[in-house]
């Protein structure tokens, strides 16, 4: 008898505005402050229960949905490698889903690049 497979856990994190999102612990682990922050909390351990949301300081429910919508569409990607950071970075190496995700006013974009740099 084959060994079922877990179900992947969820967890939940509300947007400054309070806005509260349920995502994957698969797929929100590519945010790097996410990650950390649940590493902090103790709930990246397979048991761990999460029954109230994290709160996410400084990132409205747009810029968060922004954020999970990235991080499930890439979450299967390959982990890049130390080399990938060394090589030369071209526009034309850019997917176009993720062109099409950066396309959105100047203060959405402006906000993104701001988490980029803080990590999230």
């Amino acid at each position: 008898m084959a060994a079922e497979a877990k179900p992947e856990r969820n967890i939940k994190i509300s947007s400054s505005d309070n806005e509260t999102f349920t995502v994957p612990r698969n797929v929100i682990r590519l945010s790097t402050t996410i990650n950390t922050l649940l590493q902090d909390l103790g709930l990246d351990e397979e048991d761990a229960v999460n029954t109230d949301p994290i709160p996410v300081q400084n990132v409205t429910a747009p810029i968060l949905k922004k954020v999970i919508a990235w991080c499930t569409y890439h979450y299967q990607d390959a982990t890049p490698t130390d080399d990938a950071d060394n090589r030369e970075k071209r526009t034309d190496d850019i997917a176009s889903w993720d062109v099409e995700f950066l396309k959105v006013d100047q203060g959405t974009l402006f906000e993104l690049i701001l988490l980029k740099r803080s990590h999230l």
